[in-house]
């Protein structure tokens, strides 16, 4: 367990400690609950289970990364199967901005990369800002997708983005989180590449058509796959090497224990993650570099 961690169960209820102290300190405990442990929990609290999520945000905040501002932002998600799925804000140091990831959108992309299809709550401290709000706005379902916060009632995503712009808009029908497979093939025994090609099958980019996938391998081996997910604004889309990050993060592990890395994508595309990719790897150890496969 963590340091974070350990501090952070200092700050949830008492009752639930006991419970959650072993979970979380489990070798292969990744910031997932499933849904009979979230039964026991809601027991032990005497809360009901579309709340207790609140009691547990903490928890999700610890998982943050923040060079830049040193300010935790938890974020939970729960999914159709009725897991619950951690996120946290992750920075990255000598980077711009823009390569930030928010709570909401590591929480969204957890539970994706972990195979749902459709959120029905995202629990949040504070009011989700405009960014996320349009991240949201792409998912499947997201006109029932309600957002949690303290003291307050669930309202449906809507309430928070009255007279929304999202994919219906530009004729799109598939959501961020839909079942994707754009059946792109590379004749390889390389698993990491072949990981790499998994996750651009699932990748959203019905805008861009720059279906892209990354894989990364830690120094332990673990592998981490990230899909793109565009987004019908474009600024609020999410690159593959983050929504990897994020798995890796929730995997318990630092971005300077990734080994290798490696992008594939469309070939002759309109967008390309290559050079952001290269950067941002650069950055964060200045031998890293991207393997690159693009896809015809």
């Amino acid at each position: 367990m963590t340091i974070n961690i350990a501090h952070a169960l200092t700050k949830i209820p008492t009752e639930l400690r006991s419970y959650l102290a072993p979970v979380l300190s489990h070798h292969e405990f990744s910031g997932q609950l499933t849904p009979h442990q979230v039964n026991q929990l809601a027991s032990m609290a005497n809360v009901a289970e579309a709340t207790l999520p609140l009691s547990l945000l903490p928890l999700a905040a610890a998982y943050a990364l923040t060079p830049i501002s040193g300010f935790q932002v938890g974020a939970i998600t729960r999914g159709v199967s009725g897991t619950l799925y951690f996120g946290a804000n992750m920075e990255f140091a000598r980077t711009q901005m823009g390569q930030t990831i928010h709570a909401e959108q590591a929480a969204i992309a957890h539970a994706w990369m972990s195979g749902e299809t459709m959120l029905t709550d995202i629990i949040i401290d504070t009011p989700p800002c405009g960014h996320c709000r349009q991240f949201m706005n792409e998912l499947t379902g997201s006109e029932k997708l309600h957002i949690q916060l303290p003291d307050k009632p669930a309202r449906l995503l809507r309430h928070y983005l009255p007279e929304d712009f999202g994919p219906g808009d530009l004729g799109i029908t598939s959501g961020l989180m839909a079942e994707k497979n754009h059946n792109k093939h590379i004749d390889t025994s390389d698993e990491l590449v072949l990981c790499a090609i998994r996750a651009l099958n699932q990748s959203h980019a019905p805008y861009s058509e720059n279906f892209s996938g990354i894989s990364v391998q830690m120094a332990g081996q673990q592998i981490y796959m990230g899909s793109y997910a565009e987004n019908a604004a474009f600024n609020p889309s999410l690159p593959p090497l983050q929504v990897a990050l994020v798995q890796a993060r929730m995997g318990g592990h630092e971005p300077d224990e990734i080994q290798r890395v490696v992008l594939a994508e469309m070939k002759n595309a309109k967008v390309s993650h290559f050079t952001d990719t290269q950067y941002m790897l650069e950055q964060i150890n200045p031998s890293l570099k991207c393997e690159y496969h693009q896809i015809d």
